[in-house]
This record gives C-alpha cells, sequence and structure tokens, in this order.
C-alpha cells in the first residue's frame, strides 16, 4: 500500500455498527480508539470485519489542540 498521507496508524478493527449509508469503525491502535466514519459500500470493498487487521489513515490540513484550562 502505498499513500501520500503520513500518519498511517496500523490497529485492529474493534467494533463496526452500519446505519442506513454510513457504518462506524473502530481501530484499536496500542490501546487508543480510532473511530472513522466510512461508507457501508466501503466497509464492504474493504471486507472490513472485527478481529482483523486494518490500518486508520490520517490525512488532515489541520489539527486542533486544546488544554484542560
Amino acid at each position: 500500500m502505498k499513500l501520500s498521507a503520513r500518519n498511517v496508524l496500523p490497529g485492529t478493527v474493534v467494533w463496526i455498527t452500519s446505519g442506513a449509508v454510513t457504518s462506524h469503525v473502530r481501530i484499536d491502535v496500542g490501546g487508543i480508539l480510532v473511530t472513522a466514519a466510512i461508507t457501508n459500500e466501503a466497509v464492504e470493498e474493504l471486507g472490513l470485519k472485527v478481529g482483523e487487521k486494518a490500518y486508520a489513515v490520517v490525512k488532515a490540513t489541520d489539527v486542533m489542540v486544546g488544554t484542560d484550562e
């Protein structure tokens, strides 16, 4: 897999829930859960299943930062 994105996080699919058009896929990346909203069609095409390996790929031009103060 070759991508221009630099933030490719390998993990394991731990949860998939599907709606009418969109699915939410949760990936465990070293103990941190990353959730993505993708189409149901993409879930099928990728063959995503709970317990299988997948990558969370983050491609963003902006990252927000917050503090508790």
